[in-house]
């Protein structure tokens, strides 16, 4: 199996980028990689990518050495094991709302006796080529587990999700968490980062990662001093800013020249 850089590099202390990927893309995966990206999120809560698609996206993030984790919207084992058997690194499950949810996931992405994944020889174990025995053992390790907080109820039972055995982080949804609390897409309202910042030290404090978006390097670096070290973005935004300044500027420029 793999090496989940991502994980080492957390591991380190080290902060991490990455984006969610929103289209079906390929080349768009494999482009984020080839600049630098640590880790993609390919978003099948709210992409419209299908099991193969998403697949084809994983080979494109390996190919240009970045890690894949695939933002499930089911939390089903055999959902959750179709991504995995596809070469997923890990995933990412929305709206975590209790540990019940929470170790449910868990059970998905890991073998026994961690979890409770059914085995198949796929990408992950060069479908088969692998020695069963050594590539069970080497997913129990390299695989990822994030856990999101975006709702009141998962706010209500943060212990038991925090403290889930086998999650690696907790992703703190700014997006959601506005809209719950009434302030839809203020994600920087004082409620919300005041949230995310009292539930980062939690996370912290019991030994796991934390994650959440961050929409600039300011905005990056504010987080990273709160002890968040996995900072995303979002495809949607990289396009519709750069598109955005290259606009602007050609535009200014030629209006100057006439």
């Amino acid at each position: 199996m793999r090496k989940n850089t991502l994980k080492q590099k957390l591991n380190d202390g080290k902060a991490t980028l990455g984006a969610f990927v929103n289209f079906p893309s390929p080349a768009m995966v494999e482009t984020l990689g080839w600049l630098g990206m640590d880790f993609v999120i390919i978003d099948c809560e709210h992409g419209i990518m299908d099991y193969e698609s998403a697949e084809n996206m994983i080979r494109a993030a390996e190919l240009s050495d970045t890690t894949p984790i695939v933002r499930v919207g089911l939390n089903h084992p055999q959902h959750i094991q179709r991504y995995m058997d596809g070469g997923a690194a890990g995933v990412l499950m929305p709206f975590t709302n209790d540990g019940t949810q929470a170790k449910a996931v868990v059970d998905a992405v890991k073998y026994p006796p961690v979890g409770k994944r059914g085995f198949f020889g796929g990408r992950g174990a060069r479908y088969g080529i692998q020695p069963i025995a050594e590539y069970v053992k080497e997913a129990n390790v390299e695989t990822f587990v994030g856990l999101q907080i975006e709702s009141l109820e998962g706010i209500a039972n943060q212990d038991a999700i925090i403290n889930t055995p086998g999650a690696d982080l907790i992703f703190l949804g700014p997006g959601d968490l506005s809209s719950v609390f009434g302030v839809p897409g203020q994600i920087t309202n004082p409620k919300v980062m005041e949230t995310i910042e009292t539930l980062a030290r939690k996370i912290r404090a019991a030994g796991k990662h934390v994650g959440t978006i961050a929409m600039n390097g300011e905005h990056a670096a504010h987080w990273r001093n709160r002890g968040i070290n996995w900072l995303v973005t979002s495809t949607n935004r990289l396009f519709s800013v750069g598109a955005r300044s290259y606009l602007e500027e050609c535009r200014k420029s030629l209006a100057i020249k006439g």
